[in-house]
């Protein structure tokens, strides 16, 4: 499980410091993004195992992101966690209504980060 990538996106340099240095400490590989236009970009490019999206980002938020990411051929089959201090109910299930596969809040422990992002890769791999 260790070598899957994981791409981090959010308008927040810390956050994606942050959970870079957490997702390394577990064994993954990892992928930045600072905005949405961005991590688009770097789905297309790398094609990561897991995409951990912020909402609330400017120009385009999280939820914009998801649905071109849904909307891409390219991309359509990239799971999306949605990552977001939001953790109303409403915003989990619009959320899973709008095709990410699951939503992890901030803020986090880095153990229940990496339990959350392992806990994601045993649910893929048992559709697989």
């Amino acid at each position: 499980m260790g070598s899957k990538q994981i791409l981090v996106v959010d308008d927040d340099a810390d956050t994606v410091e942050l959970t870079t240095r957490v997702l390394h400490g577990g064994g993954f590989r990892v992928l930045q993004a600072l905005s949405g236009g961005d991590a688009i970009r770097r789905a297309n490019e790398f094609h990561p195992d897991l995409i951990l999206l912020d909402i609330q980002m400017p120009e385009m938020d999280g939820w914009e992101v998801l649905k071109a990411l849904k909307m891409d051929s390219g991309t359509i089959d990239i799971p999306v966690a949605m990552f977001s201090i939001r953790g109303e109910v409403r915003h989990r299930v619009h959320g899973i209504q709008e095709g990410a596969f699951d939503y992890i809040m901030k803020p986090f422990s880095f153990n229940e980060l990496l339990g959350q992002v392992r806990q994601i890769f045993l649910r893929l791999k048992g559709e697989a």
